[in-house]
């Protein structure tokens, strides 16, 4: 059996320093990537809620009378013509984008007035603000950390919020 003197290979103290520097840096970038997802998690339902208003729309001219759609149902799949909107709005698709939907709407047709809430399904982890949109078109949202001036979605329409640009 033959012994080789001149083993090379890395110390127990330098493998130690490469998992301490690995971790170091782990830890800077997983806050960020959390905060990168909350972002974009906002970022989407912002854009659902205007499709959402402009389906509600295109609904809402193609009835007579005009009426808003009594649920989010007939919007996917109307009695005549193809669906405003996707199949990932409805209750069995739920969270999206880190937001339950809750669609409220006024209860004897012709429906005037409806409102869309989108709050955070877990707050602080999948998104922050609560943000809604109504019969005006605008989306409103929760200012500060997600607790200030949070709307709410009645079915006469969204109130509190401050307008989302």
């Amino acid at each position: 059996m033959f012994i080789k003197l001149n083993q090379r290979g890395f110390t127990l103290v330098e493998i130690m320093i490469v998992v301490a520097i690995i971790g170091l840096l782990a830890a800077i970038a997983i806050p960020n990537l959390l905060r990168a997802r909350l972002n974009a998690n906002e970022g989407s339902i912002k854009t659902d809620l205007r499709t959402f208003s402009s389906a509600n729309e295109s609904y809402r001219a193609a009835q007579n009378p005009p009426s808003y759609s009594p649920n989010i149902a007939t919007l996917n799949a109307p009695a005549a013509g193809p669906g405003y909107i996707d199949a990932s709005w409805l209750a069995a698709n739920q969270p999206k984008h880190g937001f339950n939907l809750t669609y409220t709407t006024g209860a004897a047709a012709p429906r005037n007035t409806y409102g869309m809430l989108a709050a955070p399904a877990v707050a602080g982890t999948t998104a922050n603000n609560t943000y809604c949109v109504d019969q005006t078109g605008v989306v409103v949202g929760s200012t500060a950390d997600g607790t200030a001036n949070v709307p709410t979605g009645p079915a006469g329409g969204c109130g509190g919020g401050v307008a989302i640009a």
